[in-house]
Parts: C-alpha cells; sequence; structure tokens
C-alpha cells in the first residue's frame, strides 16, 4: 500500500521532534491524533517506524529508510503548491527564520517588519536560539548563523561582516577604576556567555581578548546588554545594538574591536523553493542595509569618540 502524504507528513513531524507532543505543536493536532496516524502508517506499511523510549521516539532502521523519501514528497508537494499558485507579485504563507538572539534581537524585527509590510500575504516567525538551529529537522525555513555549517544538506550565503566592541555604560563609566589598556580590565566586573554554553567559537570573545573570568554570565545576549546598558559591568557588545542603548559607550576602541560574519542556512532541498528564494534574498538585502545603517549611526553619532576616550583615559 503505498502511503499517503498526509501520513508521510505526521511520520515526518514525528521524525523531526522526536515525540508525538512536539509533533501535535507544530501540526496543531492533538498528541493522541498524531500517534493513531503513525500507528496506521506502520500498520500498511508492515513494520514498525519507531522505537518508543524515556526520552521520546526514535527512528527504527525502516524509519530511517522513509525519511528521504518523505522528504523527496514533503518537496514535491511544495513545488506542486508554486507551480499551481504561480508567481505572484506578494510573498505568501508562513515563514519561520532561526537566528542567535542578537541578530534576532536587534536586526531581524526592523528587517521581517519592512518585509512583512510589502507582503500583506505572509507570515513570519522568529525563533531566537541560543544555539545552532537545526535545519535537517525543520526547526525553521532558513537560519542565520555566525559560522557556516560544514555538514549536512545545506546552501550557505555569506550576508555581511559586523562589528563587535568592548562597552560599559556611563554610569557604570564614572564609578569605576579607570581603563587605559587591556590589562585594567582586571579589576572590571565582566559580563559575557556562560562558558560551557558557549555553542559556536566565534561567540567565544572574551577568550580572544584575554579575560578568562566571567563575574555576570548569560547565555543570552539580550540579558547581557540588559547588564550592561543598567551599569552593572563591561563586556562585548554588537556595534549595531548600540543605537538602542545611547548610554552606553565604546571602551578602549583602538585595541578591542572585533568583526564577525552573519550567513544564511537554508536546507539544499528547498533551492527550487521560489518564495523561499525571493524571501531569502529580501531578508540578506535588508540584513546587509540594517547593519551598515546603525554601524553607521554609531560611527557618526556626535560624541562617541570623544567621550569614549575620556572615559577610558579620565
Amino acid at each position: 500500500m503505498t502511503p499517503a502524504w498526509d501520513d508521510l507528513k505526521v511520520f515526518l513531524a514525528v521524525a523531526r521532534g522526536e515525540s508525538l507532543s512536539a509533533a501535535g505543536r507544530g501540526l496543531r493536532m492533538d498528541a493522541a491524533t498524531v500517534g493513531r496516524r503513525v500507528a496506521r502508517l506502520e500498520q500498511a506499511l508492515g513494520t514498525a517506524l519507531f522505537a518508543k523510549s524515556p526520552v521520546g521516539y526514535a527512528l527504527t532502521e525502516a524509519g530511517a529508510r522513509l525519511v528521504p523519501h518523505a522528504e523527496a514528497a514533503e518537496q514535491a508537494m511544495s513545488l506542486a503548491a508554486e507551480a499551481v499558485q504561480g508567481r505572484s507579485e506578494g510573498l505568501s504563507g508562513q515563514i519561520r527564520i532561526g537566528a542567535p538572539d542578537g541578530c534576532a534581537n536587534f536586526l531581524l524585527p526592523q528587517v521581517c517588519a519592512a518585509i512583512s509590510a510589502d507582503n500583506p500575504d505572509l507570515d513570519v516567525q522568529i525563533v531566537a536560539l541560543p544555539r545552532v538551529v537545526n535545519l535537517s529537522r525543520r526547526e525553521a525555513d532558513l537560519a542565520v548563523a555566525v559560522s557556516p555549517p560544514t555538514a549536512g544538506r545545506l546552501t550557505v550565503q555569506k550576508i555581511t561582516d559586523y562589528r563587535l566592541s568592548l562597552a560599559a555604560s556611563r554610569v557604570y563609566l564614572d564609578k569605576a577604576a579607570p581603563i587605559r589598556a587591556r590589562a585594567d580590565l582586571r579589576d572590571h566586573r565582566i559580563v559575557g556567555y556562560v562558558p560551557d554554553m558557549i555553542f559556536d567559537r566565534e561567540l567565544d570573545y572574551l577568550a580572544e581578548i584575554g579575560i578568562d573570568r566571567v563575574r555576570l554570565a548569560s547565555n543570552s545576549v539580550a540579558v547581557q546588554f540588559q547588564w550592561i546598558r543598567a551599569g552593572a559591568g563591561i563586556g562585548i557588545v554588537h556595534d549595531f545594538a548600540l543605537p538602542a542603548a545611547p548610554g552606553i559607550s565604546r571602551v578602549l576602541p583602538d585595541e578591542v574591536h572585533l568583526i564577525r560574519s552573519f550567513y544564511l542556512v537554508r536546507h539544499a532541498d528547498d533551492r527550487r523553493l521560489t518564495r523561499i528564494t525571493r524571501f531569502a534574498e529580501a531578508l540578506a538585502q535588508g540584513l546587509r542595509h540594517e547593519v551598515a545603517r546603525l554601524e553607521h549611526a554609531v560611527d557618526g553619532a556626535p560624541g562617541w569618540g570623544a567621550e569614549t576616550q575620556h572615559q577610558a583615559n579620565p
């Protein structure tokens, strides 16, 4: 018996979510219904597709063999929908983007708002995760990453470089010990990542500048930013985030300045989907423009250079 696409769609959701409840949330159906659909497919194929364990549903050997065929059917259904609907002037449907939370907090909202304004039938979801987004499990349709992945069936496009600086609030700098050189940082309260939760080596900023103790740590860029903004300490900040907090100044800009890159990552099977490709082009262009705009706002703001120099060398 040839399995129906609706059953294959449920099978893929369980394979990617590794549980009935996770699959149900994505499919908007209850876990019991998901379980019945899986059982129906297993009965139709005459073999078990999943092994239930204390940690969830794991693919059996037969289930693993079915995955590429189910994904091919998924791809064919997406292409068929595009062919029937044709290429319209605007984008429609739902697109989910995964991104590290620095990008998700300070860049994607305005970029995606602009794309949404031009495409009223489009629904955009931003998933901010303190880890690498798993496109193979379809956690998102595409992802922004800080280093290019080297494994998996993925396509990778560099979007743009961006800058990071050592920074602190003026409130903190006014009462803290002078900072005339990098060695002076030992006397200051450092804000940064939880060391064992750094999910990408490109985010290990403090090790790069010789700091080995983080007194205020979080796996969230947004939490670190708010600590620095509140005057709790000094840490690495994205330059594109600085316009959101005029009270934060760069410190030792001639000694501490980092450059990183954003990459747009897509599943290789999606390269033929016109809708995703058009969205990816608009997203990459919007991110390049927004990074340039915000970094220029920092560079051109009156008082940035003099103020920072004064605070670092009182």
